[in-house]
């Protein structure tokens, strides 16, 4: 699909040292007028210094934003004070640079817990991004923002009224509903009110990044940024219309996080229905796709369905085994193979269940058998590489 710029918004990606490799490393987003700004952050007890700063940031009444910071190779988290005054250091250097104040320029790191920025070079990344700073600046920026990425990811979306949605995003590990370490900074040339785009975004965010899986852990970094700098005309778009563009965006970068998990070899959509609530739905999903059992067994494509059910049995909901039934679905999410009938193994042909689970999309569906209310997570499989990168992070 053919990526579409917003107006106004200008973006640069460069190396400035704070990988140990030489790859780009810092990127900036900047608009050229002020924008309206909203904000979705991890739930994480520990929390990064720039989402500590930028939380304080969007509390505000009515909070105006210039540009987002982003880094690589330092979370700046657990770094006590000395993190909080290098993300304003950051900021305001920005600002200073930009013409503008240190509270309309908003931080976001990712990158080993505990590492102090280095902020000469964090310095000299800021000085040479302004200059390099280009609308057409995204692969650039996107590529800058990647650590254990494999590719970079982007999207938008164009309007009926002419108006663009685009965003770009980071994640490949420490990935897991409540906001999993993942970036994403969305911008649009719609003319919206903050206090509009806060309620837009969590809507998007609800059913798109908080529906991904990849190990279960959840980082101290995750945030979700939304810029609305009015550049495309000062008429409000449709908010159905709006709210359903800025979903298809955000749930088109949560999908590509996903497919490019820490050593992943499979997309899986893990669909739970007959639940008695969608919270008891969204439980046992989540339960199935953090399970590393179940994991490595998508990872093998091993029709091992007793590890799905055993998992769904420990997700705290109230289960009836005996109302379980249980599918394999196509990469279209329709049901291919029945594995379990009534809590007990159906009928099925094994070799055509493992070919399927051997092709890198598809999906199964857990019926719990108690009422109307569904849900579903996005995840994929575990790999000997998942390992591999994690025992090696650092060294």
């Amino acid at each position: 699909m053919t990526f579409c710029a917003p107006q106004g918004f200008r973006l640069a990606g460069l190396a400035c040292g704070l990988k140990r490799d030489g790859r780009s490393d810092i990127a900036l987003v900047v608009s050229d007028r002020p924008c309206a700004v909203a904000g979705v952050f991890t739930t994480n007890r520990v929390k990064a210094a720039p989402v500590l700063r930028d939380q304080a940031l969007l509390s505000r009444p009515e909070p105006l934003a210039r540009a987002v910071l982003i880094n690589t190779g330092s979370a700046n988290a657990c770094t006590g004070q000395r993190g909080l005054d290098d993300a304003h250091a950051s900021a305001a250097l920005v600002a200073d640079l930009l013409g503008c104040q240190p509270e309309e320029v908003l931080t976001l790191s990712t990158g080993v817990i505990g590492l102090p920025l280095n902020m000469e070079a964090m310095r000299r990344g800021i000085v040479a991004l302004v200059p390099a700073l280009r609308a057409d600046g995204w692969p650039e920026a996107a590529a800058a923002i990647m650590t254990t990425d494999t590719r970079p990811k982007l999207a938008s979306a164009r309007l009926s009224g002419g108006a663009v949605i685009a965003g770009m995003a980071k994640g490949a590990g420490m990935i897991a509903p409540h906001m999993a370490t993942m970036l994403a900074v969305i911008v649009t040339d719609a003319a919206l009110p903050a206090a509009q785009l806060g309620g837009l975004l969590r809507t998007s965010v609800e059913a798109s990044f908080n529906r991904i899986v990849v190990d279960g852990d959840m980082s101290t970094n995750d945030t979700v940024l939304l810029l609305a700098n009015g550049a495309a005309g000062a008429n409000v778009p449709d908010p159905d219309e709006f709210q359903t563009a800025l979903t298809a965006v955000c749930t088109e970068l949560a999908q590509a996080i996903v497919r490019d998990g820490e050593g992943a070899t499979k997309f899986v959509t893990v669909e739970v229905t007959g639940a008695a609530t969608k919270t008891d739905a969204r439980a046992v999903a989540r339960q199935i796709a953090i399970s590393p059992l179940v994991k490595t067994a998508f990872y093998g494509a091993d029709a091992n369905w007793g590890r799905i059910l055993a998992a769904a049995g420990y997700s705290g909901v109230d289960l009836d085994p005996a109302r379980l039934a249980l599918w394999l679905l196509d990469a279209q999410g329709a049901p291919a193979i029945q594995l379990v009938a009534g809590g007990e193994p159906a009928e099925y042909d094994e070799r055509a269940a493992i070919a399927l689970l051997q092709t890198p999309a598809w999906g199964v569906r857990l019926d719990l058998g108690q009422g109307t209310a569904r849900s579903h997570v996005w995840t994929c499989d575990l790999s000997h590489d998942y390992v591999t990168i994690n025992g090696h992070y650092r060294t």
